[in-house]
């Protein structure tokens, strides 16, 4: 959720409802300035007033990368739009040509974006499993082709696609070429 605060607009990361006894309830939030990108906790009563932000979504397409400078477009439009790897922030290790995301406006400017639950990355470095093993949880670093290092089973290999989970960026699955 993205709320507006005077002039300043904060994206809520997590809220906590607090309801102490025979007091007056109030709300714990921590939250993310956007334009400073500095955290925040705030407390809000129930007598405060908050605004909140309407935000305009657009599906985009991941074109490529130049320098930090991401370029995307959009799937309706057909504009081109880069976006810095600032902004961007954990999403770079998840970003491969013509994935397509959802990315957050705010009159006209891009706040956030939003990624899959999960996309297939290639490994281009890993250690050779062993044969000979049989523990079946056992886990190696693996390197995708985006940089992103991911713990993997022993059986799966270089060149082999996996699905990773964009949230916690946990392997997931190997996936059939």
């Amino acid at each position: 959720m993205l709320i507006r605060i005077e002039a300043d607009l904060f994206r809520i990361l997590e809220l906590h409802h607090i309801t102490p006894g025979n007091k007056r309830g109030h709300v714990l939030c921590k939250m993310r300035d956007i334009r400073s990108n500095r955290l925040l906790d705030n407390k809000f009563r129930s007598e405060d007033d908050v605004e909140r932000a309407t935000l305009d979504e657009h599906q985009m397409q991941f074109l490529y990368r130049d320098g930090d400078l991401y370029h995307f477009m959009n799937t309706e439009t057909y504009e081109q739009l880069p976006l810095s790897d600032d902004m961007l922030g954990d999403a770079v290790h998840y970003l491969t040509p013509n994935l397509r995301i959802q990315v957050e406006f705010h009159d006209e400017k891009p706040l956030g974006v939003e990624l899959p639950k999960t996309v297939d990355l290639r490994i281009t470095e890993t250690t050779p499993g062993m044969k000979s093993a049989t523990v079946t949880n056992v886990l190696k670093p693996a390197t995708t082709e985006t940089g992103l290092i991911v713990q993997v089973p022993s059986f799966v290999g270089e060149g082999e696609v996996i699905r990773v989970d964009t949230e916690s960026g946990d392997y997931v699955s190997r996936v059939k070429s």
